[in-house]
């Protein structure tokens, strides 16, 4: 899949210690998935993104050591804040995407979480659509519940990057903007994984309907 329009950044959130898992989810393999990292840049990829900001932090040179050197594509950045949570995290992408040179500016970006090794490529593919604007604001949900990926249009990097704070992403922002929902019941993007029971085949961390 291409995008129609101007380029849309991948954003790949790989930087927490996983305390509950047991290590840095960014090294995590499992014979399903493989390596979750390397999953991960590959959907990015994949779907047409360009470049794909990998957020490092916990483990970072070992991490870093798992992307593909001869793919032009992949931007590793390191958060030197990663421990205060996600938020910053994502600020440090938004950063590293503003840091762009001009003359080829992406549009939006496509983010999502390195453990979610049952995320389905059709879920990047219908949150990115091929309609993407700088004011796009999207979201996957997954049986009314919010989840990964979410599409962020550049004219609202400068006000989330503001918002973001400690372990809380763009969450808050997207509901106060009314990000559009769209539908991936199934496609795996709700399914992050905390434990290494929850790695298995067959597990999962949602509640019981």
């Amino acid at each position: 899949m291409a995008f129609s329009t101007a380029p849309v950044a991948g954003v790949l959130l790989a930087a927490g210690a996983g305390r509950r898992f047991g290590g840095p989810k960014a090294l995590a393999a499992t014979p399903d998935a493989g390596g979750w990292l390397e999953r991960g840049v590959g959907l990015l990829l994949d779907v047409g993104c360009a470049p794909v900001v990998v957020v490092l932090g916990a483990g970072a040179e070992e991490a870093r050591s798992l992307l593909p050197a001869s793919e032009p594509r992949v931007m590793p950045v390191v958060a030197d804040d990663w421990a205060e949570g996600v938020g910053a995290s994502l600020r440090a992408a938004l950063n590293a995407l503003d840091g762009m040179p001009a003359a080829a500016p992406c549009i939006a970006a496509l983010v999502t979480l390195v453990d979610l090794p049952r995320l389905a490529p059709e879920a990047l593919e219908r949150v990115a659509g091929t309609d993407v604007v700088p004011s796009s604001l999207r979201r996957a949900v997954y049986e009314g519940s919010p989840g990964h990926p979410v599409l962020i249009g550049r004219d609202h990097w400068h006000d989330l990057r503001h918002s973001l704070k400690g372990d809380v992403g763009a969450g808050p922002y997207l509901r106060a903007h009314r990000a559009e929902p769209v539908e991936c019941s199934g496609l795996g993007g709700d399914e992050d994984v905390d434990t290494p029971a929850q790695s298995l085949p067959g597990s999962s961390n949602r509640p019981p309907a």
